[in-house]
């Protein structure tokens, strides 16, 4: 009795310090925004309690807050489904058994490497300038083009949208392995009932693939949600032009280490924690209706 109950001890001593780390660097943080959200807190001086103030300012008085909602929601709702069709496309022809595959596969998943980092976000404000490599390329096929697409307010947004985009390779690498799973057996048997390639595609492969298809799409929507770097860094901080490329996270950021308005970003934290919540779980809600788990049969 007295050796089981060291071995408790022991075990509480080697979980002590994620347990002291969780409390002070996620509960702590956490329950704090959530009463700073209800007060006009600055930084500089003691919180006061102004009740919903926060948020009826956001949702009444602050034009800047609604477009910022604007701007995020293009973005989602253009770059997510842009993503995984292009990653499932690369993925099935990186599927293919061809000599220098595994070459391929690195190049392709480079990018989801480097991530979303400044040094990225850089190269792209200059790869989309006046000068950049889109208007060369243009040029060489004779088009010629002094648009600064960052600076263009009807292509800015798209600028972000190309970069989410081009780092598809955490997906495409996910989809790779799905399309691993999918037995040969079923390719083989549709191909002697005379199905072609594209009806083995939409009866066998997305069937199939769904379950990943439903992963990746929630993981890349919470990502485009809270995508904050390249918009910070490709529009100096600002969002522009007019406003453009002011993602909600870099507006966050913006009243929150710009203006000193802790109180008004913490509530705009919460909204955002829930808005998030609400469409993850949207999506699973729908996906009784499109993902294929064999074991259930077709829901």
């Amino acid at each position: 009795m007295k050796l089981r109950e060291n071995n408790h001890v022991v075990g509480y001593l080697f979980a002590a310090p994620f347990i002291l780390g969780f409390l002070v660097f996620i509960v702590y943080p956490v329950f704090s925004s959530l009463y700073y959200s209800f007060t006009d807190y600055n930084l500089l001086e003691s919180p006061n309690w102004v009740g919903l103030d926060n948020y009826r300012t956001m949702f009444t008085d602050d034009e800047k807050y609604m477009k910022s909602i604007s701007v995020t929601l293009n973005y989602v709702f253009a770059s997510v489904p842009l993503r995984l069709a292009f990653a499932l496309g690369v993925a099935m022809l990186l599927n293919k058994a061809i000599s220098g595959i595994g070459l391929y596969r690195s190049a392709y998943y480079l990018p989801s490497l480097i991530g979303g980092s400044v040094a990225v976000s850089i190269l792209w404000s200059q790869v989309f300038g006046d000068q950049g490599l889109v208007n060369s390329a243009l040029g060489l096929i004779g088009i010629d083009s002094d648009t600064s697409w960052i600076g263009n307010p009807a292509t800015a947004l798209w600028t972000l949208i190309a970069l989410s985009v081009w780092q598809f390779g955490s997906s495409m690498l996910i989809f790779l392995a799905g399309l691993k799973n999918i037995p040969k057996d079923y390719y083989e048997a549709a191909s002697v009932d005379g199905a072609n390639k594209v009806r083995q595609f939409f009866k066998i492969t997305l069937p199939l693939l769904s379950p990943i298809i439903l992963f990746n799409l929630i993981m890349q929507t919470i990502s485009a949600f809270m995508t904050f770097t390249p918009a910070y860094i490709i529009s100096r901080g600002e969002g522009g032009p007019l406003d453009q490329t002011l993602l909600y996270s870099l507006y966050l950021y913006k009243r929150a280490f710009v203006f000193y308005e802790m109180g008004y970003a913490s509530a705009m934290a919460w909204v955002a924690l829930i808005v998030i919540g609400i469409v993850t779980l949207l999506i699973f809600q729908s996906s009784r209706y499109w993902v294929h788990y064999e074991s259930k049969g077709d829901k």
